[in-house]
């Protein structure tokens, strides 16, 4: 497989789910909007927020105070309803230790990305944090992997490791191959119409798929 490998945040490295549907929540209630099944706020996790905003009735030129109404939340709680999933932690160690290099690509903002690593002591395993723009002008998972390369050089040595079809087309997008994760909020028959290359139970399943292929 490659030696650089790209990392998902949300559903990914943690379960973050609980802080960003209470914070979305509070958006919807803002703007008098019905609160969906926890199964469809699931949807939340992973997509740009603004996007996910207007599918749930925001209208689009609203989604800009929406998004602002959960980070009032999502910013000093909300980032820290998370934590980190079973076996990353030594998944991250390992594969270091095998002389991988490991970046963050999501599409949550970046600052926020790097303290939320950095409170769960996860930060040192990354060479890069890359994350969304505040003003939501770099929010896709397409436009943060193409900044990420600005400053990475070509895509020929990287692999997308994500949970949702989101890291799967934005990955592909810029001739990246994507491993898809099954602990996350994706759907698994998503990831793979978008063209994921495997799909993995467990980050152990994840280190065979990548040492072996490395």
């Amino acid at each position: 497989m490659r030696k650089v490998v790209l990392f998902d945040l949300d559903g990914t490295l943690t379960d973050s789910g609980e802080g960003i549907i209470n914070c979305a929540i509070v958006a919807l209630k803002h703007f008098g909007l019905p609160i969906p099944s926890m199964e469809e706020m699931r949807t939340f996790v992973g997509p740009p927020l603004d996007q996910s905003f207007i599918r749930h009735g925001v209208p689009p030129e609203k989604a800009g105070e929406a998004v602002r109404i959960y980070r009032e939340r999502y910013i000093p709680i909300g980032k820290f309803e998370n934590t980190p999933y079973p076996g990353i932690r030594e998944l991250l160690e390992a594969l270091k230790a095998r002389g991988f290099r490991l970046l963050v690509a999501t599409s949550k903002p970046e600052q926020t990305s790097v303290e939320i690593l950095e409170h769960f002591d996860l930060a040192k395993y990354f060479d890069r944090i890359c994350g969304a723009s505040m003003d939501l002008s770099r929010n896709s998972k397409e436009a943060v992997i193409a900044y990420l390369l600005e400053e990475n050089g070509p895509a020929d040595q990287m692999v997308m490791v994500g949970d949702t079809k989101f890291d799967v087309l934005g990955a592909k997008a810029h001739g990246i191959p994507a491993i898809g994760v099954s602990w996350g909020y994706g759907r698994v028959e998503e990831m793979r119409a978008a063209g994921a290359t495997a799909i993995v139970r467990n980050p152990e399943e994840l280190w065979e798929l990548l040492c072996r292929e490395n």
